[in-house]
């Protein structure tokens, strides 16, 4: 059973405290595999603020989105903080296939990974402790190793440190897609390496372009109304 301490921090963290099945693929109120605009209207932002990371071979976006600022647990609580600061909806084509939450450092100060392991277990059943990395974009690289795994054949939930190591974060993604996705993306960088150059030229004689038309609309407009 869960200890006293594994129950509150759970309860802190918002995970779903059931006796049943844990359903990988919802999250909050998110499901993965649902529409760019389906995930938008329950995040409560516009579907135009969906950044494009990448945009070939294949749509790769990101949304943000904010829990509310105070939650209601299972126990009628109403004064409990949300420790989940903010998170990052990915799609790949439109289609959620990430949900990364990275919490307060305040609100899980002091908790031990063990702690964490241990509350998120309640939800999603015992986890495995594999030694890699997943992406996760910070400050301080592009990569995170996964402290604990929680994992169906489609989905897969992992709990991994924040770039500053200050805080956690947790990374629910669905298999299939964020595999194209990665392969996506190395694809682009692909492309970007050997298009770049090209491309730097194009804009630069643009640029170029543009600064000698503004300098011919400027020297018709001034010609004519010089007076020595």
């Amino acid at each position: 059973m869960i200890s006293r301490l594994g129950w509150s921090v759970a309860l802190l963290l918002g995970v779903h405290l059931t006796a049943g099945a844990a359903d990988f693929a919802a999250y909050r109120g998110f499901k993965l595999g649902a529409t760019l605009a389906e995930s938008a209207r329950q995040a409560g932002v516009p579907e135009t603020d969906a950044r494009n990371m990448h945009q070939r071979p294949a749509l790769i976006q990101e949304l943000d989105w904010r829990p509310a600022a105070s939650r209601t647990s299972g126990l009628g609580r109403s004064d409990q903080p949300d420790p989940a600061r903010e998170g990052v909806l990915r799609f790949y084509n439109g289609t959620l296939f990430q949900i990364v939450t990275l919490y307060d450092r305040q609100l899980v100060e002091g908790l031990t990974e063990a702690d964490m392991v241990e509350a998120i277990s309640r939800s999603y059943g015992g986890a495995t402790r594999p030694k890699l990395e997943i992406a996760f974009h910070s400050n301080y690289g592009e990569t995170a190793t996964v402290l604990a795994r929680w994992e169906t054949a489609a989905y897969s939930c992992d709990l991994i440190r924040t770039g500053d190591q200050s805080s956690f974060a947790l990374v629910l993604s669905e298999k299939a897609l964020d595999a194209k996705v990665r392969l996506a993306e190395a694809e682009s960088a692909r492309l970007d390496t050997i298009e770049g150059p090209q491309r730097a030229l194009d804009l630069d004689q643009k640029q170029r372009s543009d600064e000698r038309k503004q300098i011919e609309a400027a020297r018709l407009v001034n010609r004519p109304n010089f007076r020595p």
